[in-house]
């Protein structure tokens, strides 16, 4: 199919030829993230076609996550999604230099604070026992990424704190600090929505489809950290290859 023109005796429909013309130039580079589309008149001039066949395209543009508009603006190219490959174990802050993106992190909230059944079962500690958790907002070129909320036994990181979470990656604490041998990391999947507390530091609205996600991470058979994770939904891709 060429690319570059809508063909009117075409089989396929001529919305769908509009889309797989802007697809084609997001993924050549012709359009980049964030870049603004031309308006509706002018796709409408350029293409031969109603206004009815672009409002289609841009459904489906928006619908697939190529897109999206900003009232009174326009529409846009969406930034692409991050895709996360699940063979083997990573931090947030090592897979987005990968990519070139700069990570940080906004420590919340940090406390102290005694381990409850939930927490208890988890850690695999005793009820009661003394836990660091901390709220931390991570964002990739500022842009807000996921919230994550940690639990973390203070027997094995006595003296952590929140200026040092600020400053480092937890990880090149654990790492550095406490050398921290990993053994492994489990995760869990789950679909979720945005909640209100959840609107307020990712920057999406309530509702907005969302990953959730849970990891244990062990160290000699013990569990030293339980994460519990809200990725926005249209920054994050997982991968994994099944044989």
């Amino acid at each position: 199919m060429n690319l570059s023109k809508i063909i009117n005796n075409s089989r396929l429909p001529l919305y769908h030829q509009l889309y797989d013309i802007i697809v084609d130039k997001i993924e050549n580079g012709t359009y980049h993230e964030n870049d603004k589309l031309p308006s509706e008149r002018e796709l409408c001039e350029q293409y031969d076609i109603s206004r009815a066949t672009v409002r289609r395209a841009m459904v489906e543009l928006e619908k697939n996550d190529y897109i999206y508009k900003k009232q009174g603006k326009g529409v846009f190219i969406s930034e692409k999604a991050f895709e996360q490959d699940l063979l083997s174990f990573y931090s947030f802050t090592e897979e987005m230099k990968k990519v070139g993106k700069a990570p940080s992190s906004n420590v919340i909230e940090f406390e102290t604070i005694k381990a409850n059944a939930k927490i208890s079962e988890n850690l695999k500690i005793p009820l009661n026992q003394k836990v660091y958790k901390f709220t931390r907002l991570r964002l990739a070129d500022e842009v807000p990424m996921m919230l994550e909320t940690t639990y973390l036994p203070k027997s094995r990181f006595s003296g952590l704190t929140k200026e040092l979470l600020s400053k480092k990656a937890m990880y090149d604490i654990f790492s550095d600090k406490y050398n921290v041998d990993f053994e492994k990391a489990e995760e869990t999947f789950k679909a979720t929505a945005i909640n209100s507390r959840e609107e307020k530091y990712l920057e999406v609205k309530k509702d907005s489809p969302a990953i959730l996600l849970k990891r244990f991470t062990y160290e000699n058979n013990d569990v030293i950290e339980y994460t519990v994770s809200v990725a926005r939904g249209d920054k994050f891709r997982f991968h994994v290859v099944l044989e």
